[in-house]
């Protein structure tokens, strides 16, 4: 199951983030995203984890819980393209 945490300290690192999931159980892979440019966090992440049993229990109990001084939101991640609303529609062309 993949994780969204965000709220997070923008001093929080791929290691830290893995340390306070794998106290619920076993972690695949951490991703803390960062500015293209400057390279400092974003105050988000993603953490993926096999079995859903511990990812919900992670999510659980984690979530609006005080981390590095700030209160995470952590649930499901949704798919990249959910909540995305396409266009559709006529272009701006002339139609003959």
């Amino acid at each position: 199951m993949k994780i969204y945490v965000g709220n997070m300290s923008y001093d929080t690192s791929e290691d830290d983030l893995r340390k306070a999931f794998e106290a619920h159980g076993q972690v695949d892979s951490v991703k803390v995203i960062t500015d293209r440019d400057t390279g400092r966090a974003k105050g988000f992440g993603f953490v993926e984890m096999s079995s859903d049993t511990e990812a919900k229990a992670a999510m659980e109990a984690l979530n609006e819980k005080d981390f590095q001084g700030r209160s995470l939101k952590v649930n499901e991640a949704r798919a990249r393209n959910e909540g995305l609303r396409g266009g559709g529609g006529r272009g701006f062309g002339r139609s003959y």
